[in-house]
């Protein structure tokens, strides 16, 4: 990915410290479906191109209108403009880490659990409840997307069709059957640019 936007000229030490990458287990990847991976891709390109050619148009504007520090759309947009670098660092690392798997590819073993995979299943109470196995930056807990490190997720790994697994969790343990497998495109929401950073402006 580019590194173009790193330098920033008023506060170079800016930490990502609200940007900080969960830790993946010992020598694994950054898993990710082709949808998720689009998805952070886009706005990557979205904000690099467009959002911040952009707010960097209106700081340099607004810095030759007088004093800064009294000036709200020079202030705004440095602000703006830190925020932006920030999430371009993280995507970049989001990117540049990732491995791409298709969920809806062939595979040799279609009733072994791996990232990717569809799964149903029960808990003792004969709940059924359906998950898909997904990457970091995909989860949503409204579809039933859970990240593939999650407890959940890790106690299904490498189980298949008709195995009882055991999940450990703070709160205890519990057994949790697996009812079935399968691999299919998993939808992801693309990503769509927010309302312009002018418009924001302009509606405060």
């Amino acid at each position: 990915m580019s590194k173009a936007f790193v330098r920033e000229s008023d506060q170079p030490n800016d930490n990502d410290e609200d940007m900080t990458l969960p830790l993946l287990p010992p020598g694994s990847k950054n898993y990710m479906t082709p949808g998720g991976y689009a998805r952070l891709a886009s706005e990557y390109r979205w904000l690099l191109d467009r959002e911040r050619p952009e707010i960097t148009a209106t700081v340099s504007w607004a810095a030759g209108n007088g004093d800064r520090s009294e000036n709200g759309d020079y202030i705004y947009g440095k602000k703006r403009l830190r925020e932006i670098d920030r999430r371009l660092r993280f995507l970049s690392k989001r990117l540049d880490s990732a491995e791409v798997v298709d969920p809806a590819a062939p595979r040799d073993n279609s009733h072994r659990i791996f990232f990717g995979a569809t799964v149903c299943f029960a808990n003792q109470a004969g709940e059924e409840k359906t998950v898909s196995i997904v990457g970091m930056d995909e989860i949503d807990p409204f579809k039933g997307y859970i990240s593939w490190i999650s407890p959940v997720a890790r106690a299904f790994l490498s189980a298949q069709e008709g195995d009882t697994v055991t999940l450990r969790t703070p709160g205890g343990v519990e057994e949790l059957d697996i009812l079935s497998v399968s691999y299919r495109a998993i939808p992801m929401e693309p990503f769509v640019p927010p309302s312009s950073s002018k418009g924001k402006r302009e509606n405060r």
